[in-house]
């Protein structure tokens, strides 16, 4: 082969790998067009959508006051190594009049826990914005990009990046604007993160967390469609949109003027008395609605402190224990709703001391005899026991249990305790009956007590007690939860109203003499009970005193007080301590129109000789040992009652 046609071959050559590695080139180029062309792509700029998160229903007084309410909570975040360094304290200080928090706050945010500086990274300035702070830090970021207070980061791959304030919705947060008021009976709440991080209020306790299901938010919103080149939603016939639905508004019969009220007088009170808690109720006899329900024992749900974490759950359904002379009613009920017993029937009383084999029941006030009427009037211990005797331990369990000892009451609260009472069996021996008749050997809670001296006031009649009145939509929609518990009848009406008269009486003339109220018809049985520690009765007491109280005009309220360990000398007895509370609450009623006194031009006879409970009645311990730890129930949810919510 000549020179000549070898070189005409390498070129040949040549130019043939070369149209190779075009072709090649052109093919891959053809190829990434086409997948181009064909891939679904994604144009963020093109459209965008604006979210609108539910929010948790509003709790709302009976008179119009918001007690809870949501609110949504927005994050303020920014990289410390992009602040330029000579414009540090500028942006310290524009942010704190934007977020009014406290620079010295703002700072302490650039610190470690060691108290360095932090040199880099991301730190979070503020979790709880809320939206009009978030509106104004927007703002403030688009002025400081402006004031150049920002400086370009570099990053290991050699892009440049300028951040800046960063302010990002993060959730939404409970409000209690009123602090502690009607705290624990609202409860508190917790945190609930959802998967996208977004944070939710869940009810923990209280009505928030009876009512959790309803109150909850149910639906978010958005407004998604195309947008303009500044980002901006471009609202047409194109875009989409779904409302918000935010949870139903909880609406209560709790009144906030009455409730306010009665908690400083329980502040008062338990200052005064040096107690641990006093509890105290009002309840419209015949429909059962909640007027009122305090604890002097309370907490704001915004900020639980450790000091808070004893008080937390609400005492009204969780606390039991052995109520002492208020249950001795009941056991004359009983007893004459059965036909062993009338009103006029008369008991030897011993002169005050009656021995049961080697124990001893004593009476303070010293008797021969009394009428059964009388008996519950001067709180005898001796009348009331022989009382509870005429009765099978059958018949005077189920009589019990009749005014609703031993099961929940149905109140609209997380927790609703049964609490106990003796078996038939040992009701059947008298010495477990004789202390079950003045309040010993029972576990009983506030609530149930209350509940069942309605009967009194109500003709037989005990309805179930509700704090909520209605929940309410958007649409000013009602809907209301049916009672989980059925209405009781314990007695008929004319054992009851044969009662009323009995505990009027010993408003009048017995031990309950402090409560009378001129002008109005007040009724109720004081009661005074040591309290049991690891199997022994200690020299504490709980006081308590439950009752009602009526005007001409058709107003019945049912009423109850708890003192729970009053300390001050001589005032543990209920005369002295459940009873003032009692005067005190009916003062309220009738300085806010909820009852209008007769006026009467002399004030009645009252007799000089007060008798009270003084001498707390003793429990036959040996044989009826206290139950100090009672059986944990599982916590009542509502129903699912009502449908499109």
């Amino acid at each position: 082969m000549t020179q000549t046609e070898n070189f005409a071959e390498q070129k040949s050559r040549k130019l043939l790998f070369l149209f190779t590695i075009f072709v090649f080139l052109f093919c891959f180029f053809l190829f990434s067009v086409y997948k181009i062309i064909h891939k679904e792509r994604r144009l963020p700029t093109a459209t965008t959508t604006i979210h609108d998160r539910s929010l948790r229903g509003n709790i709302i007084s009976s008179d119009g006051y918001t007690l809870a309410r949501s609110k949504k909570s927005y994050e303020a975040s920014v990289r410390v190594d992009s602040i330029d360094p000579d414009k540090k304290e500028l942006f310290i200080k524009l942010f704190s009049l934007y977020s009014d928090i406290p620079e010295a706050k703002i700072k302490q945010r650039f610190k470690d826990n060691k108290g360095n500086e932090i040199k880099k990274g991301t730190i979070i300035l503020s979790r709880n914005i809320d939206a009009r702070n978030a509106a104004q830090l927007k703002s403030l970021a688009y002025k400081l990009r402006r004031l150049d207070v920002f400086q370009s980061i570099k990053l290991p791959s050699g892009v440049e990046i300028l951040y800046g304030l960063d302010v990002i919705e993060n959730g939404e947060s409970r409000i209690f604007p009123l602090f502690d008021v009607a705290a624990p009976v609202l409860g508190y709440v917790g945190d609930l993160r959802e998967e996208d991080g977004y944070i939710r209020p869940i009810g923990k306790q209280g009505l928030e967390r009876y009512y959790n299901k309803y109150i909850a938010y149910k639906q978010n919103g958005y407004l998604k469609g195309k947008r303009d080149v500044v980002g901006a939603l471009i609202q047409n016939n194109e875009s989409q949109s779904v409302p918000r639905i935010n949870g139903l508004d909880l609406h209560l019969n709790i009144s906030l003027s009455l409730q306010r009220r009665i908690e400083v007088i329980l502040d008062s009170m338990k200052k005064e008395l040096e107690a641990d808690e006093i509890l105290a109720g009002i309840i419209e006899s015949k429909s059962g609605k909640v007027f009122t329900l305090a604890s002097s024992n309370r907490y704001t749900p915004n900020n639980i402190k450790q000091k808070d974490i004893p008080v937390l759950n609400p005492n009204f359904a969780e606390y039991l224990y052995e109520p002492g002379s208020v249950i001795k009613p009941l056991t004359l009920a009983i007893a004459m709703q059965l036909g062993r017993v009338k009103p006029e029937s008369e008991f030897e009383l011993y002169g005050g001391t009656f021995k049961i084999g080697k124990y001893t029941i004593t009476d303070d006030h010293k008797f021969d005899k009394l009428s059964a009427a009388d008996i519950v009037a001067y709180s005898s211990n001796i009348g009331i026991t022989q009382i509870a005797w005429l009765l099978s331990g059958k018949e005077f369990h189920d009589g019990l249990q009749s005014f609703g000892l031993s099961k929940p009451t149905g109140i609209d609260l997380a927790r609703d305790l049964s609490g106990n009472i003796k078996s038939p069996n040992l009701l059947n021996h008298k010495i477990h009956s004789a202390n079950s008749s003045y309040g010993y050997g029972s576990m009983v809670s506030f609530m149930q007590l209350l509940k069942a001296y309605t009967a009194f006031n109500n003709e037989g009649v005990i309805p179930t007690p509700r704090i909520a009145a209605y929940l309410e939509d958007v649409f000013g929609k009602h809907y209301t939860l049916p009672p989980t518990t059925d209405t009781l009848r314990p007695m008929s009406a004319d054992v009851a109203n044969t009662m009323k008269m009995i505990l009027i009486r010993t408003v009048e003339e017995g031990t309950g003499k402090k409560a009378i109220y001129p002008g109005l018809e007040v009724g109720g049985k004081t009661g005074t009970a040591h309290i049991a520690k690891d199997g022994k009765y200690t020299r504490e007491y709980q006081s308590s005193f439950f009752g009602f109280v009526n005007d001409k005009y058709g107003n019945k309220y049912t009423v109850g007080v708890f003192v729970i360990k009053p300390k001050k000398k001589y005032h543990y007895f209920a005369a002295q301590s459940a009873v003032p509370v009692f005067k005190k609450m009916v003062k309220s009623l009738v300085d806010l129109s909820y009852l209008s006194p007769e006026k009467i031009e002399t004030s009645p006879q009252i007799k000089e000789e007060i008798y009270t409970d003084t001498a707390p009645a003793q429990p036959l311990e040996e044989e009826t040992k206290p139950q100090t730890k009672p059986k944990k129930e599982k916590p009542l949810t509502p129903q699912d009652l009502f449908k499109n919510i």
